[in-house]
């Protein structure tokens, strides 16, 4: 038996106050060293290698031999096989590496006769806290500005929206900041939409959106649109193209022996004077 497996001569009141909470198994019971603790529970951060140790109480007349596993995560034991006298019990120290996320598993020990016993073991990995917001993805359309929240932090956030916009001649939109109804989790992305309805009919606009929230999360996005008011453009084009056409019909071709009209030079407008 290695040296770091610690086995302890109990009198049977004893072994009835260390191991409370296991079941006995023919007379064996498994439970967290120290008492007062029905399962094992470890906090760190991921990578982290903990140290315990389980009890192997042997409460029979009779010795019985162990071995020790692990289900759910990787557990180094001191021991994996331990052989406890009667009325006696051993601690068998072990170590765990935390792993990314939390994770529940158990620790189980099983004798000769193929008798089980099982501990629960959670394990939760403790991460820093840290609070980054980006904000991705700004177009302007019809309906207002579109954008996408990404909660590229370690908590839940809660973002708060200022918008801007400069045109040729000026502002052209400023709202103060506020805090939107909505709530970001660690890893998330939310398409969100700013309302518009007063939008230029016709300007070269510059839109900024910043956004921020607690922890010193913040990030600002900025994209360029033009605003033409296509639709009047149009209806102007088919006057002038309709006029045209009436003139050009407006014409009549001379008839045989008619003089033609006298060609005559087209004289460009500049706007200058003479």
């Amino acid at each position: 038996m290695s040296s770091a497996v610690r086995v302890l001569c109990l009198s049977l009141p004893a072994l009835l106050v260390t191991a409370p909470t296991a079941t006995a198994a023919e007379g064996w019971s498994v439970a967290p060293s120290g008492g007062g603790r029905p399962s094992f529970y470890a906090e760190g951060e991921p990578g982290t290698v903990l140290q315990d140790t389980v009890s192997v109480t042997n409460g029979s007349g009779r010795s019985v031999g162990v071995r020790l596993r692990s289900t759910g995560v990787p557990v180094t034991f001191a021991e994996r096989e331990v052989r406890v006298p009667a009325r006696t019990r051993a601690d068998v120290p072990f170590s765990v590496t935390v792993p990314e996320g939390d994770r529940t598993a158990e620790i189980v020990a099983r004798d000769t006769d193929g008798r089980t016993q099982r501990l629960r073991f959670h394990l939760r990995a403790s991460v820093p806290e840290v609070a980054a917001l980006t904000v991705e993805r700004v177009s302007v359309r019809a309906d207002g500005i579109t954008y996408e929240l990404v909660n590229r932090g370690t908590t839940i956030l809660t973002p708060r929206l200022s918008v801007h916009a400069d045109g040729v001649f000026g502002p052209v939109l400023d709202r103060t900041p506020r805090t939107l109804s909505v709530d970001l989790p660690p890893g998330s992305r939310t398409n969100l939409t700013e309302p518009w309805p007063d939008r230029p009919a016709l300007d070269a606009v510059d839109v900024r959106l910043t956004v921020t929230a607690a922890g010193g999360a913040g990030d600002t996005a900025q994209v360029s649109v033009r605003f033409v008011p296509w639709g009047t453009l149009t209806g102007a084009a088919a006057v002038i193209g309709a006029l045209f056409v009436v003139r050009h019909r407006g014409r009549r071709a001379p008839t045989v022996g008619e003089p033609a009209e006298r060609p005559h030079k087209q004289v460009e407008l500049t706007g200058a004077g003479t």
